[in-house]
């Protein structure tokens, strides 16, 4: 049996926090990504791959904010904003790793999934939203939106700016994991729940309906990596490792550690939400649920051994 791995890719895959978000700058961002992914494929293991979309879906709602305020266009909802960015993303994913993979003489399919996910309407999420989206803003701008649209902004824990928040409600289901096991064990990568999936809830007559959130990507791709029983499951961010009493004295840097130590330190608070927290969550219920280890790190560290922070049962 081949290594079955899921890669999320965090937002600094695609975007870093001082650029525009060009398509240049981010196909750039996603080539050098897909590079460290060279190893792994190298060695054949099947993967598949999931990817953050805050800064861009955040972006998206301007544009149609801006489209309305202009031109009269209709707004669209978030669920509608996310399934744009699944495939504006997993269209640069793939012909950035087509690229790479031509470079290095590997010939691999490559598929990229639209993918719903779905979730519980009366999720407390709905009540307390903190998945940040959008660019950073300075307060004053922060508070005229507020005061204009009526949306919640957060002051970022790194202190870099104040970014809305919206509702980001738990997976219950993802309704295509089959088919992504199918593809994947056939040999092919999979792009898929790209922004954590397109949220969508089950109503009363059983129809799946789209509602207003931004599921995290993270959650939504440790669910997927139990479902289709991946041995790996790697969450990619813009730090080596996690980190204890984060930019504070006494600062530790986590290496391999077990799961109960990481639920600990999460009891303890030691984790921002809408940060490192659900990466750290994703990971141990990855490994609660029966996966052999949980790695958060950088792309560049990946295909270092030992790298990185691995959580283990």
């Amino acid at each position: 049996m081949k290594k079955l791995a899921v890669i999320a890719f965090g937002g600094n895959a695609l975007l870093r926090g001082d650029q525009m978000g060009t398509i240049d700058e981010q196909e750039q961002n996603v080539y050098e990504t897909c590079q460290h992914l060279v190893p792994l494929i190298k060695e054949g293991a099947y993967l598949v791959i999931g990817h953050g979309n805050g800064p861009q879906v955040g972006n998206v709602l301007l544009q149609h904010e801006a489209g309305n305020k202009i031109y009269g266009l209709p707004r669209q909802p978030i669920d509608f904003c996310v399934a744009e960015t699944q495939g504006s993303i997993g269209f640069m994913i793939e012909q950035q790793l087509r690229n790479v993979l031509a470079e290095n003489g590997i010939k691999r399919n490559i598929v990229t999934l639209v993918t719903q996910v779905v979730v519980d309407k009366q999720d407390q999420a709905f009540v307390n939203p903190t998945k940040p989206v959008g660019p950073f803003y300075e307060k004053e701008e922060a508070d005229h939106m507020t005061e204009e649209n009526g949306w919640v902004f957060h002051e970022d824990p790194r202190k870099r700016g104040w970014r809305r928040v919206v509702a980001s409600p738990r997976p219950l289901d993802i309704p295509n994991w089959e088919s992504v096991n199918k593809l994947a064990r056939e040999g092919h990568i999979v792009i898929t729940v790209g922004g954590g999936g397109i949220p969508a809830y089950i109503d009363e007559k059983g129809k799946m309906v789209g509602i207003d959130a931004v599921i995290d990507k993270d959650l939504a791709s440790s669910m997927l990596a139990t479902k289709i029983k991946a041995d790996e499951f790697c969450v990619l961010t813009d730090v080596s490792n996690v980190f204890i009493n984060f930019h504070q004295p006494g600062e530790q840097k986590l290496g391999r550690v077990s799961v109960e130590e990481m639920k600990k330190h999460l009891h303890d608070g030691q984790f921002t939400e809408g940060s490192m927290a659900p990466k750290v969550r994703a990971c141990v219920e990855f490994v609660e649920n029966g996966g052999k280890d949980a790695i958060i790190t950088t792309a560049e560290q990946l295909s270092s051994p030992g790298g990185g922070t691995i959580i283990i049962p």
